[in-house]
């Protein structure tokens, strides 16, 4: 399914270099806003890093059409995330200084974060670019769970999450609900959407396998477990094994 690049079709090459163009233009202007808001103190900080955290995984899946189809236009388009785990790499090694970025990325303005949850986040997104791309209902989950899902659980638990869950009381009945739900909807959102372009078909299985995949991801992200090791680490992983059992 699927065909050339959206730019210049009977040239893969020159489409998929101009696609990269225009996806790694959006990422960085996106960053580039973030960075200013933080700078700005427009948005609390941990506000500031969790729309960085929904925005940028789930605009880059925008640009996935504008690619060729096959392990070409995939291993073109993971350029864009793969050398973010190169700056954060850097960042988080102390070797490059780069405050704007920590204060947008990081919880406390520590630059070693960045080798946790930020490294993670564009890794998971390297990687479900590379092995399973937009045909794939794998990296569709994946990713919204680990962008949508877990970014509105983070905003709303903090704002409404009151109620703790008994096994974990970090974590509210709110949150929890907000990321199933989030994670969910932005799957259907990008079924749908990748459908317009002929990349998998929309249908009542694949968006049942979805509900199921979120679901289960928000009782990972709940668990204390995810506190420990980091849920941009372990959503992901659960969104993969759970997703590949449905989907494969």
């Amino acid at each position: 399914m699927g065909g050339g690049p959206m730019f210049f079709p009977e040239s893969p090459v020159a489409g998929n270099l101009c696609a990269l163009v225009l996806s790694t233009c959006l990422a960085l202007s996106l960053l580039r806003l973030f960075e200013e808001t933080a700078k700005r103190g427009v948005f609390e900080q941990k506000l500031n890093r969790k729309l960085v955290h929904i925005t940028i995984g789930l605009a880059f899946m925008l640009c996935w059409p504008l690619y060729s189809s096959g392990s070409e236009g995939a291993f073109i388009a993971a350029v864009v995330p793969g050398v973010n785990i190169f700056k954060v790499l850097l960042i988080g090694l102390g070797i490059v200084k780069d405050e704007a970025t920590v204060r947008s990325m990081s919880r406390y303005g520590d630059y070693r974060e960045l080798l946790r949850g930020p490294l993670y986040y564009a890794s998971t997104i390297t990687f479900c670019c590379m092995m399973y791309w937009r045909t794939s209902p794998i990296a569709i989950a994946a990713i919204c769970n680990l962008c949508a899902g877990d970014g509105f659980a983070d905003i709303i638990g903090r704002r409404f999450g009151k109620k703790k869950l008994p096994y974990n009381k970090d974590k509210s009945y709110a949150g929890s609900i907000a990321m199933a739900v989030a994670g969910f909807i932005s799957s259907i959102g990008y079924m749908y959407y990748y459908s317009m372009f002929g990349f998998m078909e929309r249908s009542s299985g694949t968006a049942v396998g979805f509900l199921v995949v979120s679901v289960a991801s928000s009782l990972v992200e709940s668990h204390p477990l995810s506190t420990k090791f980091d849920d941009n680490l372990t959503v992901p992983l659960a969104s993969v094994l759970i997703g590949t059992l449905i989907f494969s």
